[in-house]
């Protein structure tokens, strides 16, 4: 499968993004989907996945109640809706995708990556 990420941009401190990541082929609604990110001089860190339905979703802690991923399978594409954005939100975001029934939230545990799509947070 492949993966286009986009809609990362500039935004204020508070301010709201969306971020899309476009999945090619037949089998996306056989895929876990993950977004992580990174930040320069730091490791790539889970942001949050969700399950192949769409039914369970999972967040890191520093992102919790600010974030919601979201999946359409019709349309083949998982959504980021990242609120209440702070400077340390800083970052690449890369959607992933991983062929199995578990969720995971480490990156090693993916088997494909988008391109990235940068995400700047003004103070």
């Amino acid at each position: 499968v492949q993966l286009q990420a986009s809609g990362g941009g500039l935004v204020q401190a508070g301010g709201s993004l969306r971020l899309s990541c476009a999945a090619s082929g037949r089998t996306f609604s056989t895929y876990v989907m993950g977004w992580f990110r990174q930040a320069p001089g730091k490791e790539r860190e889970f942001v949050a996945a969700i399950s192949r339905s769409g039914g369970r979703t999972y967040y890191a802690d520093s992102v919790k109640g600010r974030f919601t991923i979201s999946r359409d399978n019709a349309k083949n594409t998982v959504y980021l809706q990242m609120n209440s954005l702070k400077p340390e939100d800083t970052a690449v975001y890369y959607c992933a995708a991983d062929n199995t029934w578990v969720v995971a939230v480490t990156p090693n545990e993916y088997d494909y990556w988008g391109q990235g799509t940068q995400v700047t947070v003004s103070s």
